[in-house]
């Protein structure tokens, strides 16, 4: 039970990734929250009814690859050979 006040939202709430920190391991990606909820950094969730919720950050966009036009010859690179 939270001791916390305000109390933390249940495990159940939709606001549940608010609750508090209790144990924290970034070098790991996860952090134990007070009302149970195992939140990952991906926001990925686990439940302590053992239910995983999928992570919901939008997707990155990746821009789009620009092709070099007719007008303009693709750039020829060499490699670059030292003198021993």
């Amino acid at each position: 039970m939270c001791q916390h006040q305000p109390p933390c939202p249940s495990s159940d709430a939709a606001g549940r990734a608010t609750a508090r920190v209790v144990a924290c391991h970034p070098e790991q990606g996860w952090s134990l929250l007070c009302n149970g909820v195992v939140l990952f950094d991906d926001t990925g969730e686990l439940l302590p009814d053992r239910r995983a919720v999928p992570p919901h950050r939008p997707a990155v966009r990746r821009p789009a690859v620009r092709q070099p036009s007719a007008r303009q010859p693709a750039v020829r690179r060499t490699a670059f050979v030292a003198a021993a």
